[in-house]
């Protein structure tokens, strides 16, 4: 398999990438051990079933809990599976769990609404222990159903005639921390009154190298404009706005020199970045506009696949790759698994095919971007529950997602890209769990695979 792109080949690598922190050094660590964990957040991770914290969770945490201190911006570079999300998510509640007054500090981005469920679900597993509300604003919903969970609007009494300000001031945020894709938050920030980002302390880009794509940009430089102290908004109508919706309440930045800072806004904006296969880009990378930026990294290795992942290569004629499927997916023996195809049309085709085998013993579904979301949210629950044993999908599953179970990946059409092999594969051997990931490949194929 090829690289996505020849230029991420061929550009330099920035000096702070050429002295990382090895994730590979670190070891699982028990809650016992783990310095300054919040008891109400130990017991919450325990009602989880987690009685440590694994590798890279704990070299996050060092880097902003522990000595760290969020000093600098985290760039995380971790095999799927790894424990990405926890390793954020643990460390901002555990910050934010001293706040006083509830308004939005924490806005974690992720490029699809399923991977966004899913991660607002980690952090509605923790955030309420410590008394802090968690949003999700995806879509999924109508946008006046999320309005009325994300702000909570001013009460008057009818009759009375109440100055504008007074009215403005009226607007609060009902959560602490949002999740969201960017499409609907750009939403909520041109047209929602009371959504602001004034107190903003935590920006999160999951899957950063995707979410730096041009038909994602548009939301980025918004948000970092609407954290810039007393700077001209892209948004004129948003600031127009916001000044008055808090009322004394605000978070003031200055620019200046404090504490190195040479210019930049504190307390600034806190960024972490995460993927699996992070960009070195230096022009992506210089849109985020990252502070001293620190490297995570697992080994020297720029792709890194699950240490406990069995690969396997199939080789078939091409008339003959469904039979080999189904002889395949005979011997798994009914474990549950992922089958990728190259696109949504081939997964839909694929999944009638494989539905004409009546004698297979497994429920075949499909998932991708051709279902409304209602029906992929109910076929990724039956997945999750083991009422599906066999998913066929287009790449819509590639990214970050996690379903408990998952003993076996298949390649049906080979992965255009060493990337999305990567993505794809880590469906399984997921949080040191076992796993393997066929691929069936023509002869001519061969050559040029993995």
């Amino acid at each position: 398999m090829e690289e996505s792109t020849s230029k991420e080949k061929s550009v330099p690598v920035l000096p702070w990438m050429r002295s990382p922190v090895d994730i590979s050094q670190f070891e699982d660590c028990p809650f016992d051990l783990i310095p300054c964990l919040d008891p109400r957040l130990k017991v919450a991770l325990q009602n989880l079933g987690f009685s440590s914290l694994l590798p890279v969770q704990i070299a996050v945490w060092q880097e902003t809990i522990g000595p760290g201190a969020f000093e600098r911006d985290l760039c995380i570079n971790s095999p799927t599976g790894s424990g990405k999300t926890l390793a954020y998510a643990l460390p901002i509640v555990q910050r934010l769990s001293t706040r006083a007054v509830k308004c939005l500090r924490a806005l974690i981005v992720l490029p699809t609404r399923d991977l966004a469920v899913q991660v607002k679900e980690v952090f509605a597993a923790i955030a309420p222990a410590v008394g802090l509300s968690v949003g999700l604003a995806v879509g999924q919903s109508s946008v006046s159903r999320e309005i009325s969970e994300l702000i909570k609007r001013p009460r008057f009494e009818a009759g009375i005639c109440y100055d504008p300000e007074d009215l403005m001031q009226g607007f609060e945020s009902s959560v602490d921390i949002l999740v969201a894709t960017p499409g609907r938050l750009m939403d909520h920030i041109t047209t929602t009154k009371g959504f602001t980002l004034e107190h903003l302390c935590y920006l999160v880009v999951d899957e950063t190298d995707r979410m730096l794509r041009e038909e994602y940009q548009s939301w980025l430089p918004t948000v970092l404009e609407m954290t810039h102290p007393n700077s001209e908004s892209i948004m004129p109508q948003v600031n127009s706005f916001f000044p008055s919706v808090f009322g004394r309440l605000k978070t003031i930045r200055r620019c200046g020199v404090e504490r190195g800072f040479k210019g930049k806004c504190y307390p600034r904006l806190v960024k972490m970045v995460l993927s699996a296969t992070l960009t070195r880009d230096p022009s992506k990378l210089a849109q985020l506009d990252l502070h001293h930026p620190l490297f995570l990294t697992s080994g020297e290795s720029r792709y890194q696949l699950p240490e406990k992942l069995e690969s396997y290569r199939v080789i078939c004629e091409s008339k003959m790759k469904p039979l080999f499927l189904v002889a395949l997916l005979q011997n798994l023996g009914g474990e549950k698994c992922i089958v990728f195809t190259s696109s949504v049309e081939s997964t839909h085709r694929l999944c009638t095919l494989l539905n004409f085998f009546g004698d297979l013993g497994v429920k075949i579904k499909e998932y991708s971007g051709l279902q409304r979301q209602s029906v992929r949210s109910k076929t990724l629950k039956a997945f999750r529950e083991g009422e599906i044993q066999v998913l066929v999908s287009s790449d819509a599953m590639t990214r970050g997602m996690d379903v408990e179970g998952v003993r076996n990946v298949i390649n049906y059409d080979k992965p255009p890209y060493i990337k999305t092999y990567i993505h794809r594969a880590g469906r399984t051997a997921r949080a040191g769990q076992a796993g393997r990931c066929f691929t069936l490949l023509h002869r001519d194929e061969v050559q040029y695979s993995c």
